[in-house]
Order: structure tokens, then C-alpha cells, then sequence
């Protein structure tokens, strides 16, 4: 499954009576049908003439719609009903909340109803995700996730919610990790630096956003593949971390992509955790480019209060699909240095159950989790 790929979203089709009547036959599981089958036929019975023949297999399709309508109005079918509050669980201006507002007006567009983004910080989002199962799960809020987080938090202690008990229905982006220096540091290369870390020890000082972030986990495993030691300094976010290495309080950042989109020329970027090179930066290599089999970052998604019902779950999983797969929303996102990622409500369990096995791995190798 490749989960950057757009998704095509399914049209609705319709069928004729006829059509209606051979499937339904062939299904015989419309209790409604089979009773008002029941009741033409012994309203006809007698009928002997073509005429009321013809009335007698009009009226059982017609029955047969029928009973397609009324097993389908039975259902509740799931549906906007007005604004969405859509909470991030971190503070404004960083990578989620510029991600969320990106969606705002293609949401607006082609939903008709309002995205109203909100805050609730703390935890490093983990105040937020607690709180998420005891919201109403009637669709009309919804709330960010982001990865490793909500595998690493519970794993390490009690934060109120587990990585389970989350309904994530779509992942739709990622910030791939990015090894970041000044414009005026010495590194020219990603060689210059692992030199520099190998010849001395714990000198190379990078900041990064957090402990047991996606920032700090790259550190750990890219010191393990090089046989270098850097020291990790962890800053609370993004632009305290850049802030930093404008700074030189630090030699380096391990950042993301979206930091060489911002900066622009007061940074370099020495390689990005990407399976190809980003769009934005056609001269920055890939570290697997570079022999080294990394390739990830801070992936973002959505979710619902673990009581929505299916159909609210998938309705949301189309709509943001559908948002995804628009070209001038991809055109934002990746002018923005983020990453396209399209992995829907169906294709989660599997695409979660090979991040938290990842992601536990590294942490436990790493100290962070026993």
C-alpha cells in the first residue's frame, strides 16, 4: 500500500428498478422487501390478465426500491451539522496548527460547514488526547494526532489515554525529520558533521523539540547507525529549537523540513528522512542517499471520540481523503515543506501496528521506555 498516493474518492451511482429488484432477490436479506413481496402477491393471485401482470411486477420493484429506501432511512446516516471544533493539543503556530489551518478553507469549500480550530496544550499534547473519549462522538469534533506521541506517552507512564483507546481515522501528513545547521556552521556535508562527532565525542551539541519526540528518536537511532555521539539538547517546540541554533547555543538541529521552508536562507539542511528527495529542495539529499536507512519524522493526523459511530468515522475519513487528494491542497502542503501522506480509516490498523513496533523499539533500545 503506497500511503502517499492520493485517494479517489468514490462516486454514487444509481441503478434501475430492475436493477434494484435482481439484487435485492439475489440478497433476500430486506426483511422489509420480502413483506411487501408477500403482500402484492397475495393481492394478485387471482390476476389472470396481462394487464394486472404488468401491474404485479411493477408494483414488486417498486416495492423492491422501497425497501432499499426504507432499510437505508432505518439507518442513521451520518452527518455535518454545523461548525466542526477541530482542537489541536498543542499551543498555536506550530506544525499541527499550520497544518490544520491549511485544511480550513478547502473544508469550508467543499463541506459547506465552518472548521473552527482550537487549543487545548499540554503534556506535550497528551492533556488533549486524555480529554478527547469523553467529548461528544456525534462528528462535530475532532482532534489532531500526532505520531510518535500518542505511542511514546502511554508507553512511558499514566497520561489518561493509551494509543488504543484513540480513534485515529486518518493520517494525512508528515514532517519528515531534517538534520539542520546555520548558514554560516562549518558543515557543509552530513560527512563534516559525523566526522566531527566521531573525533570528539558528545562536542556536537543538536537541538530538538522534545524528549521522546520524533526529533529525539531520529537522534538516538542516527547516533546507532553512525557509531557517533552527539549530544541531544530538547527544547519545547520547534521554534525554541530553531531559535537555538540561529543562536549557535547548539552546533545543530534536528529539525524538520518545514524548518528549511520557513528560514529559507539562514539555514542549511544537510539531509532529510524521506524516501526521495523533497520537491521543495531538489539539492538536499536523502539520508538514505547518503547510506543511512532513515526515513520518517512527525506524522500528523485526526481523531474522533472513540464513540462515533462507523459511518461518522468513514464520513470523516472520506472528507479528509477528499481534501488530500485536491491539487492545490498538496501544492500548500508541500510549498509549506511538509509531506504527503494518505493512510484512510481502513488502512490505520495496519499502518499503526507497524509504527508502534517501530517507534517501542527504538524507545526501549534508546532508555526512554523500559
Amino acid at each position: 500500500m503506497d500511503f502517499n498516493q492520493p485517494r479517489q474518492t468514490a462516486n454514487t451511482q444509481f441503478v434501475s428498478i430492475d436493477g434494484l429488484y435482481l439484487s435485492l432477490k439475489m440478497l433476500r436479506v430486506f426483511d422489509p422487501f420480502r413483506v411487501l413481496k408477500n403482500w402484492t402477491q397475495k393481492m394478485l393471485v387471482s390476476s389472470k390478465t396481462g394487464r394486472i401482470n404488468m401491474l404485479r411486477r411493477t408494483i414488486l420493484k417498486t416495492s423492491a426500491a422501497f425497501a432499499l429506501a426504507l432499510t437505508f432511512g432505518a439507518q442513521a446516516q451520518a452527518e455535518l451539522n454545523g461548525p466542526v471544533n477541530y482542537i489541536i493539543p498543542f499551543g498555536p503556530g506550530g506544525e499541527s496548527d499550520i497544518s490544520a489551518r491549511f485544511q480550513q478553507p478547502f473544508f469550508a469549500e467543499k463541506f459547506g460547514e465552518d472548521m473552527v480550530i482550537s487549543y487545548q496544550p499540554g503534556g506535550g499534547g497528551a492533556v488533549g488526547w486524555a480529554s478527547l473519549n469523553g467529548l461528544s462522538g456525534d462528528g462535530q469534533t475532532i482532534m489532531g494526532v500526532n505520531l510518535p506521541h500518542i505511542i511514546i506517552k502511554p508507553a512511558q507512564k499514566d497520561v489518561g489515554f493509551t494509543t488504543d483507546s484513540l480513534n485515529a481515522f486518518y493520517m494525512f501528513h508528515f514532517t519528515p525529520d531534517a538534520i539542520v545547521v546555520a548558514a554560516n556552521s562549518p558543515y557543509q556535508t552530513l560527512a563534516d558533521l559525523v566526522a566531527d562527532a566521531k573525533a570528539n565525542p558528545g562536542q556536537v551539541t543538536m537541538s530538538g523539540s522534545g524528549k521522546a519526540s520524533a526529533n529525539h528518536l531520529a537522534q538516538i537511532k542516527f547516533d546507532k547507525m553512525t557509531g557517533a555521539l552527539t549530544t541531544y539538547v530538547p527544547f519545547k517546540g520547534t521554534g525554541a529549537s530553531v531559535t537555538a541554533l540561529l543562536g549557535n547555543q547548539v552546533k545543530a538541529q534536528w529539525g524538520y523540513t518545514t524548518v528549511g521552508a520557513k528560514q529559507g536562507d539562514a539555514v542549511r539542511m544537510l539531509a532529510v528522512a524521506m524516501e526521495e528527495r523533497h520537491p521543495l529542495f531538489p539539492d538536499v539529499p536523502t539520508f538514505k542517499e547518503l547510506g543511512y536507512d532513515m526515513v520518517g519524522g512527525a506524522y500528523r493526523g485526526i481523531a474522533l471520540p472513540n464513540s462515533a459511530s462507523a459511518d461518522t468515522t468513514q464520513m470523516w475519513s472520506d472528507m479528509i481523503g477528499e481534501i488530500n487528494a485536491d491539487p492545490a491542497f498538496r501544492q500548500k502542503m508541500l510549498d509549506g515543506g511538509f509531506a504527503m501522506l494518505d493512510v484512510n480509516a481502513a488502512d490505520m490498523p495496519a499502518f499503526m501496528e507497524a509504527r508502534i513496533a517501530e517507534y517501542l523499539k527504538d524507545a526501549r533500545e534508546a532508555g526512554l521506555i523500559k
